[in-house]
């Protein structure tokens, strides 16, 4: 039997992990055969009308961005081309946008964060532009031309007059048009430029990657919601002379210590984690989206024989 991965054409999906993932783009031809858009622009702009989904309108060359949700009539008094749709977490409303989910069960689900949807007219586009976050561009109905730039050029800025973030040096290192099937994998930071030829919808699968300090934010709540003894700040070895000295980089050597002892319990760090990264994208709206994060986490141990496991759902230990 083959090893290899329905998206991944010859490639096996641990040949893909190994030599692709985070490490450098990989273009995808006829990724999914076939392939029929379960949506379409009409669904998308009905979809931006609703006040519980997340949408926006990028207009024209200074990227001028509006956020829903729309008025029917304003898609009536758009421009004939050079704008684009975007909707975020389509999975969750449309189920067979949730079934692409399942082309990806090769990554623990939890990394992934929603399956956004654009629609462009033609020229639409969001400008270069770099992402924290790995992501799959797969090509739903229509044709978009991809650039990527694998040189190293800085970071994006902001713009009067939009609140998007443009790489002002980008130039294209490679380029595509992808057609319907088509997908494109992009690492973090790879900066890229997409472009509408004609009509065209546009699939993101993107990936959670949440930094360090909202990390250090999320774990600092945890850590203050369990019953913990903390250590206090003992001092360092003292002299009268060092009273009206700066703080010396022993105090700080002593604060490092603390903090790393506090964070020296393996079990405690994990099911945080677990907790972290199931909570649902729009926790106030689970009753309605019926979202549903899991994760599964080995729980740690002094034995050396038998393991044990916690099941996570939606950001909370199931017992």
């Amino acid at each position: 039997m083959s090893n290899e991965h329905l998206i991944f054409g010859k490639l096996t999906a641990d040949e893909f992990l190994t030599d692709y993932w985070q490490k450098k783009p990989l273009l995808i031809r006829d990724a999914i055969p076939d392939f029929v858009s379960p949506i379409d622009g009409d669904d998308l702009a009905a979809m931006s009308l609703e006040p519980e989904i997340e949408s926006r309108l990028i207009i024209g060359d200074d990227y001028r961005v509006e956020h829903g949700p729309f008025d029917e009539t304003r898609f009536q008094e758009l421009p004939e081309d050079n704008w684009t749709l975007l909707v975020q977490a389509v999975d969750l409303w449309v189920p067979e946008v949730a079934k692409l989910r399942d082309y990806f069960n090769f990554l623990p689900s939890w990394r992934i964060d929603d399956i956004m949807i654009s629609y462009a007219e033609d020229g639409g586009n969001v400008g270069p532009h770099k992402d924290n976050y790995d992501v799959f561009l797969l090509q739903g109905q229509g044709s978009r031309r991809w650039q990527i730039c694998e040189s190293d050029i800085g970071e994006a800025t902001s713009k009067i007059g939009t609140s998007l973030k443009i790489l002002d040096n980008f130039f294209a290192t490679d380029e595509w048009v992808l057609n319907t099937g088509d997908m494109l994998y992009l690492p973090p930071k790879t900066a890229h430029y997409g472009v509408a030829i004609g009509e065209c919808t546009t699939f993101s699968i993107g990936f959670r990657a949440p930094n360090s300090i909202e990390m250090l934010d999320d774990l600092a709540t945890e850590l203050l919601s369990r019953d913990l003894l903390p250590e206090h700040l003992i001092d360092p070895p003292l002299t009268a002379r060092g009273s009206a000295q700066p703080i010396s980089k022993e105090y700080i050597h002593q604060v490092k210590v603390m903090l790393l002892n506090l964070l020296n319990d393996d079990q405690m760090l994990g099911e945080w984690f677990a907790q972290f990264m199931t909570q649902p994208k729009y926790p106030t709206l689970v009753e309605v989206t019926e979202e549903k994060r899991e994760a599964v986490l080995q729980n740690q141990s002094d034995q050396d024989t038998g393991r044990s496991y916690t099941h996570f759902v939606n950001g909370r230990k199931i017992d």
